[in-house]
């Protein structure tokens, strides 16, 4: 089972935050729940929970990752 963790990011950097954690192979999977509002999801599983959050550390100020509270009526099947 995926840890995730829900942030709100510029929509400009939506495609890039995306293209920065595909390249990690597997470590981070992301997925837009509100393009509009620039609302992601991105989960990681609780063995690499340590390198997964300090990847997220160092993008944060670079895409402007403002860690959310996850939204009430969320689909859990994306």
């Amino acid at each position: 089972m995926l840890e995730k963790r829900y942030y709100i990011l510029s929509r400009k950097n939506i495609g890039y935050l995306r293209f920065i954690l595909e390249s990690y192979d597997g470590l981070l999977f992301m997925r837009t729940v509100d393009a509009k509002a620039g609302l992601i999801e991105v989960g990681y599983h609780p063995s690499r929970r340590d390198d997964a959050l300090r990847l997220l550390q160092s993008l944060a100020e670079e895409v402007g990752l403002e860690k959310t509270d996850p939204p009430e009526n969320l689909d859990p099947l994306g």
